[in-house]
């Protein structure tokens, strides 16, 4: 009898799956594997070695699996083929004649949570919106105008909150993907996908990916994101890599199931601290159409985040058969660490005003070191949680846990200031959380209930209580209540730097947050409301004097407000079809109640998109092509600090109130979608008065290219 599993190179896979082309891709797997730290170790330049690797990383994933699953000579059509595995791509050669083709729903991506969606290869607007390099739609969300820099935030409900402390430097977190935004996949056939994108000037945005199940219970994924963009501006390049390594099992019981992940990130950004002359960007003087000759505070900065985290989740069924009645033990181990650089090697900046006469400034103050400033945090993390649950087929299912939380977020010396206080270099946390969970899932309902709460000295709890019920499969109703006692991000209690000002030790209380909301989807309509109670809230702001601020030092420290303030989100999504053509309309409404300005959003955000959509020679091709309107009201938006990566609250400087227009054509020929996006064309005739905070220009005119290219049959 042929035994059903058989070792190639490394990896069991079962005998159907051992053919030719499966043991060549793992061939070249381990050979990649192996190739991988000689290249590291010839590359030692940081430069060389971040982008010799994304070229490596991208063309292995193009190549390899265009090379295994490319169409042979021989095929055969797709109502004969021949099902050597359990199942067979349409490219497989006919040897016998019973065939069972994969469906899409065959094809599952899971997240933490377990909850399960299927692959998409589908053409729609929506889709559109994810073209970016986050591949997420952006509405809500502000982009400077280099791809890949800080976004900020115009609708405050996309922040996320945890009660655990984070390292902080949330500028530099919108293109690190936590632990909570990793997929995990099982897939009838080989599925990889291919995503690129222009950039500004010089550079590329690559995302490549592979999935594959070596059995039928045992699932790897492997994945590169890779980014590079020059900018319009001076010292604002982007350089960012993201390689991720997933592996999921169960065993054909299901009796014991693991979701595993390994991820390595690296964000460069030059940073130019922005334009000193808002008046020449916004004069449209001939000479300043081109932006290298705007001058910016920072001409050779630039931060430094990278990485690493290994995580697993798993859990075993204590009975021997899935019943009514099941007992589970669970564990979720969670390492990270995490390196924050700050470099400016020139202290000094020069300030040209508008009469033509220079100035020297040191824009962050007074600073230790003349020159090569050099600012590192380092942080660890390790988080343990282990539990049992009870599932009960009529009841639901029961969890209970407790975790154990250890981090360490230093530096490498002690800084005292002038008064003699010293800043300590370590800020190390330990504390331990008990909390329960229950999840009910029957007929229309579907709901989870999670509280936790601290048993250690460290005051912190979350109460989390999300309810959905669907009416049918089109109309569906979401709320969610959630309460939080927040420890503070490291960030906010200790930082240290080169620059004076920019040295704190502080003992701020826990932010409470307090949110309740609704959201309906149906065929017509998609509505949201949110209304959100926050308390001792923490926020950075510039605490310069009025005479540092006219000589154009910025000094950015943390702060906690006193008072409670109150947001209020309401947003409503509608489409209009005539025919082929279509109106897609999403509008946000938000209203803050505070004694003093700390929150600030603007009132009003809408996206308006008129498109056309049809299919062209006999249904080959299918595309939509149309403009895109956005539009903001005028507030005194965040500014951006580059020395702490942090958005900071001003009153100075209203931005907002401009519009932008997009015309775009995405066309999808077969598995392969194309998008074409002429971005904010209107800047060729307007006024520049268009910024994405303080002294930071928003996006001029530019035409970018992009495709998504898909291979599973």
């Amino acid at each position: 009898m042929r035994a059903p599993y058989t070792f190639v190179y490394g990896v069991f896979v079962s005998k159907d799956q051992s053919d030719s082309r499966f043991i060549l891709y793992i061939m070249f797997f381990r050979l990649y594997l192996f190739i991988l730290p000689l290249l590291s170790k010839f590359c030692q330049n940081k430069f060389i070695q971040s982008h010799q690797m994304r070229i490596f990383i991208f063309l292995y994933l193009l190549v390899v699996p265009t090379l295994l699953f490319s169409q042979e000579k021989k095929t055969a059509s797709k109502n004969n083929l021949d099902m050597n595995t359990e199942y067979s791509s349409v490219t497989d050669t006919v040897k016998k004649k019973k065939q069972k083709i994969a469906t899409i729903d065959q094809y599952k991506i899971v997240t933490l949570e377990h909850d399960t969606i299927y692959a998409d290869t589908s053409l729609t607007l929506k889709s559109a919106y994810r073209q970016n390099h986050l591949r997420k739609d952006l509405f809500g969300l502000m982009e400077f105008s280099n791809i890949g820099q800080p976004l900020n935030t115009l609708q405050y409900s996309l922040t996320s909150f945890s009660p655990y402390p984070e390292i902080g430097f949330s500028g530099k977190h919108s293109n690190y993907m936590q632990a909570d935004q990793i997929r995990y996949y099982s897939v009838a056939t080989p599925l990889t996908e291919l995503f690129f994108n222009t950039t500004i000037k010089k550079g590329q945005n690559v995302d490549s990916f592979i999935t594959l199940n070596a059995s039928k219970n045992l699932n790897f994924s492997i994945a590169y994101r890779g980014l590079r963009s020059e900018g319009d501006y001076n010292n604002q390049l982007v350089s960012a890599g993201n390689l991720r390594i997933t592996t999921s099992y169960a065993t054909t019981s299901k009796r014991y199931a693991i979701n595993a992940h390994f991820t390595n990130q690296d964000i460069l950004n030059e940073e130019n601290g922005g334009i000193t002359n808002d008046a020449n960007f916004e004069s449209d003087g001939q000479d300043y159409k081109n932006r290298q000759r705007l001058q910016v505070y920072l001409t050779d900065a630039e931060s430094f985040l990278k990485g690493r985290r290994l995580f697993f989740d798993h859990a075993f069924r204590v009975n021997p058969t899935d019943g009514s009645n099941n007992l589970y033990l669970t564990h979720q181990f969670n390492y990270e660490y995490k390196d924050y650089e700050y470099k400016q090697p020139t202290v000094i900046s020069t300030v040209t005003a508008d009469d033509g006469t220079t100035s020297r400034v040191q824009r962050f103050g007074e600073s230790y070191a003349a020159s090569n400033i050099n600012d590192q945090t380092k942080y660890e993390r390790l988080y343990n949680k282990v539990g049992a649950a009870y599932e009960n087929s009529l009841l639901g299912k029961f969890i209970f846990f407790v975790d154990d939380y250890r981090s360490n977020y230093r530096y490498n010396r002690i800084i005292v200031d002038a008064t003699g206080n010293a800043v300590p270099d370590n800020l190390y946390l330990q504390f331990n959380n008990f909390g329960a969970q229950y999840e009910y899932q029957k007929n229309k309902w579907n709901g989870r209930f999670l509280y936790s709460r601290s048993i250690t000295n460290e005051s912190l709890s979350d109460l989390d209580a999300k309810l959905r019920y669907d009416m049918s499969d089109e109309i569906k109703f979401d709320f969610r209540y959630r309460n939080i006692n927040k420890l503070p991000n490291n960030n906010y209690n200790l930082y240290q730097s080169s620059w004076i000002s920019y040295n704190w030790s502080n003992d701020f209380k826990n932010e409470k947050i307090n949110s309740l909301s609704a959201e309906i989807t149906t065929p017509w309509l998609t509505g949201q409301v949110q209304y959100t109670v926050l308390k001792d809230h923490l926020y950075f702001t510039d605490v310069a004097t009025d005479a540092q601020k006219a000589a154009n030092i910025q000094i950015v420290n943390p702060m906690q407000y006193g008072n409670a303030i109150n947001y209020l989100e309401i947003k409503a999504s509608r489409e209009f079809k005539f025919g082929p053509f279509a109106l897609d309309n999403t509008l946000l409404y938000q209203k803050v109640d505070q004694s003093d300005l700390v929150l600030n959003v603007p009132d009003f955000v809408t996206r308006n998109t008129f498109y056309y959509s049809n299919h062209f020679f006999k249904k080959a091709l299918f595309m939509q092509t149309g403009l895109v309107f956005n539009y903001l009201t005028k507030y005194y938006g965040d500014d951006y600090n580059p020395v702490i990566a942090e958005f900071f609250v001003q009153q100075d400087k209203k931005i907002g109130g401009f519009a932008t227009f997009d015309f775009f054509v995405n066309a999808r020929i077969r598995q392969t979608r194309f998008y074409l996006k002429a971005e904010h064309f209107n800047a060729l005739f307007s006024q520049s008065n268009y910024y994405s905070a303080p002294h930071n220009p928003y996006r001029d005119f530019v035409l970018r290219f992009g495709l998504v290219w898909n291979f599973f049959q």
